[in-house]
């Protein structure tokens, strides 16, 4: 009887060596003699990691390690720290060979080992996973990535660093503001959780919010991360110049999209991408997104249409690009120096009509006005009334009654005003009696 319960002993040993010579495993197998345990715990809870359970026997001797050093031999009177409240041990070794944590925290977690010595002199092998709960201080991450169909759009929401994994939950909801509510999109207890959705199931405005839950996280504790969707808006100048030969380059600025659009330039209303090549280059420096074009002739002039596409929709805006030769600057030119001398001679002509703007305004624009002169006729009293400056005084008339004279004399032109001109104040005058 004795050699066969030392055969199952030896047996038990042999299997249990075996054991923890292969990978780390956090699971064990129902039935199997060896121990490989997983334990999970939470930082401040009193956590027990079993060695040896078999017919109640102690062990002689116990050995923990972990992750592959020794924590040395203690017994239940020892410890490896003594940092507590009240100098209280946090790490003991039990009776039976038990690793005894008083207070789990954060760096415990690890592959330990227990070697225990029977009686007998056989040794017990038992492996065991510790896995500590821990949630993370940050925030989960939310993104976005383009399927192969630009229809469609596959969302992510990750916790990394997160024991055990969380519930996440994907629900989208019309405005960002709100803190709860909205239609749920998917939930799962994991790390990373995506969803995919189809452009007919997202609107402008509207938000996508993912939701991380966890037994450790205390109430009104949230962890979340949101997407805004927000339609595509390219923006390029209408017109763009560039000589004949030259290189010129358009720029398309997009930065309002999300998620972020997909920017190509094309020769039509929702053409085909142009391909970089000879011909042309394409280029992105943040928002901006440019296409030069290589030695610019006539059949590069006309529109181009930059297209941003996201999955709430399609935008394009287009520029044209006009093409002109060399010989257009030489044109510019000569048109300028029409222009200027066409002001230089209004310029000559507006003097010239002021130095002579007392002919124009008493006489013909052209020639002498000598011979030109006008009949006044000036009506006075028969009363002893003076004519006007050199009219001489006329004789009084024997009739008494009033009579209405009218002088008829001429005046002389511009030049011959002059005081000094005698012949023209004794030029003969002319009565009419009314």
């Amino acid at each position: 009887m004795k050699r066969r319960t030392l055969v199952a002993v030896c047996v038990f040993a042999t299997v249990a060596v075996w054991a923890s010579d292969s990978p780390v495993s956090t699971t064990s197998e129902p039935g199997s003699p060896s121990e490989s345990t997983a334990v999970t715990a939470a930082p401040g809870d009193i956590v027990i990691l079993p060695c040896y359970s078999k017919d109640s026997v102690r062990p002689s001797r116990t050995r923990w390690l972990k992750d592959g050093s020794e924590l040395g031999e203690l017994r239940a009177s020892e410890a490896v720290s003594g940092e507590g409240d009240g100098g209280q041990r946090r790490l003991v070794i039990l009776e039976d060979g038990s690793l005894k944590f008083q207070t789990v925290a954060g760096g415990d977690e690890g592959v330990y080992l227990c070697e225990a010595t029977l009686p007998g002199s056989m040794t017990w092998r038992a492996r065991v996973v510790l896995q500590v709960a821990n949630v993370p201080a940050r925030h989960p991450e939310c993104s976005w990535h383009l399927e192969a169909d630009s229809a469609e759009m596959r969302f992510s929401c990750s916790w990394p660093g997160c024991y055990p994994d969380p519930m996440l939950i994907w629900s989208q909801v019309q405005d960002a503001n709100h803190e709860s509510g909205g239609f749920v999109l998917a939930s799962e207890v994991a790390s990373v959780l995506q969803v995919s959705l189809n452009r007919s199931l997202l609107a402008k405005g509207h938000t996508l919010r993912c939701v991380a839950q966890h037994l450790k996280l205390t109430t009104g504790q949230k962890r979340t991360c949101s997407l805004t969707l927000a339609m595509p808006h390219p923006e390029v100048s209408p017109l763009v110049w560039a000589q004949k030969g030259s290189n010129v380059t358009l720029v398309c600025t997009e930065a309002s999209s999300a998620p972020p659009a997909n920017t190509t330039w094309s020769r039509a209303p929702r053409g085909a991408p142009l391909a970089p090549g000879a011909k042309y280059a394409l280029s992105q420096d943040g928002a901006a997104y440019s296409l030069t074009i290589v030695n610019v002739g006539w059949d590069d002039e006309g529109d181009y249409f930059c297209q941003s596409e996201n999955p709430l929709a399609l935008r394009q805006t287009e520029v044209y690009l006009s093409i002109r030769a060399s010989t257009d600057y030489t044109g510019a030119i000569v048109g300028v120096f029409i222009a200027t001398l066409i002001v230089g001679l209004s310029a000559v002509v507006a003097k010239l009509l002021f130095a002579n703007r007392h002919r124009i305004c008493l006489g013909g624009p052209f020639g002498p006005l000598e011979s030109d002169r006008s009949d006044v006729l000036s009506l006075v009293d028969s009363d002893e009334e003076q004519i006007f400056q050199a009219a001489p005084r006329l004789p009084p008339i024997a009739d008494a009654r009033p009579t209405a004279m009218v002088q008829i004399h001429r005046l002389p032109s511009g030049e011959q005003e002059d005081a000094g001109n005698q012949s023209a104040r004794e030029e003969p005058q002319q009565l009419v009696t009314l």
